[in-house]
């Protein structure tokens, strides 16, 4: 599975210089593979946003046992469905500089048979650790999210329609649910709204990546939607989406969230939108991988500020 360290297949002898630094470089470098192949980063957002869903839901809270299993399934899980997209992807991957170096493309690690196995195990360890240590309703959320981001974002729909990320982003909203499930398996209105702000905040997130990537897509024939109807009007459609989806983020506070949620909210969304209307008068890559990091900005004031609500004045 995974390639020769040195030539011969085997790590250098005490004796030669620097031998102890370079067995500690390989395996840093294979962690950092690991992650790149599992997409961690993702998994580690998905499992943060089921961590908020938990804290802002009313109910008795999971103990420490079951707030570890709950981040170990969605990132475990969460890991198998990137570690599927890149397995299934390779061909694509290999063909767009922002993915070329990707381990299966690499061939740091061999794209085999063992990998399809091991994604299965990862998945199964997830759902099954969620099943028997939380409840089937989280369990099943943590199944839907790795789901949709394997099977109908990467097979169905990402080289077949422009929806894909609108309908493969509901892999993020699950993890919300699954969050909140753990709390109570009968879903309030507020975490419910929270799905809905994940599942409008994916489409404007990505859609400003690829504006700033069109190229990359128009040369593999991804039907994103910059690629369809050009990046000018693909801005515009980014900013009504991010509009309904900060609409949708204040909601909760007329369901009992308070004014540190309203605030969180309200400015982290009008920096997103702010960054939107940049990119619509100029929809270059620059000013779009802008509004793609304003994403991440209004995301991380939003979930910060519903935690710190809930902490100093639920």
């Amino acid at each position: 599975m995974l390639n020769s360290i040195g030539a011969n297949g085997m790590a250098p002898r005490d004796s030669e210089p620097g031998s102890r630094e370079r067995p500690r470089m390989a395996w840093n470098v294979f962690i950092s593979q690991l992650s790149n192949v599992l997409k961690f980063r993702i998994g580690v957002v998905m499992v943060l946003t089921a961590l908020v869903a938990m804290v802002i839901t009313p109910g008795p809270q999971p103990g420490a046992l079951e707030t570890l299993v709950l981040a170990f399934a969605i990132l475990i899980s969460a890991g198998s469905a990137g570690a599927f997209n890149q397995y299934f992807e390779v061909e694509l991957d290999r063909r767009v500089p922002r993915t070329c170096n990707r381990p299966f493309v690499t061939g740091y690690f061999h794209r085999g048979p063992m990998w399809l196995v091991i994604i299965l195990l990862l998945l199964v360890a997830g759902v099954g650790s969620a099943a028997l240590v939380l409840n089937l309703p989280a369990a099943f959320y943590i199944f839907l999210g790795a789901f949709f981001y394997a099977i109908v974002y990467t097979v169905w729909l990402k080289r077949r329609s422009w929806t894909n990320i609108v309908i493969g982003g509901a892999s993020g909203s699950f993890a919300v649910l699954a969050g909140a499930a753990a709390v109570d398996p009968n879903l309030g209105p507020v975490p419910i709204m929270l799905a809905l702000v994940l599942f409008l905040w994916t489409p404007s997130h990505f859609w400003s990546l690829a504006i700033a990537k069109n190229k990359d897509y128009t040369r593999t024939g991804v039907p994103m939607l910059p690629v369809i109807i050009g990046n000018r009007r693909c801005a515009e459609v980014v900013l009504i989406n991010t509009l309904m989806l900060v609409a949708i983020a204040i909601l909760p506070f007329f369901y009992g969230m308070n004014w540190i949620y309203l605030l969180a909210a309200t400015g982290g969304g009008g920096y997103f939108i702010y960054h939107n209307w940049l990119m619509i008068k100029d929809p270059s890559p620059r000013v779009a991988m802008k509004s793609f990091f304003a994403s991440l900005v209004q995301l991380v004031t939003l979930l910060l500020g519903a935690v710190l609500d809930v902490w100093l004045l639920g």
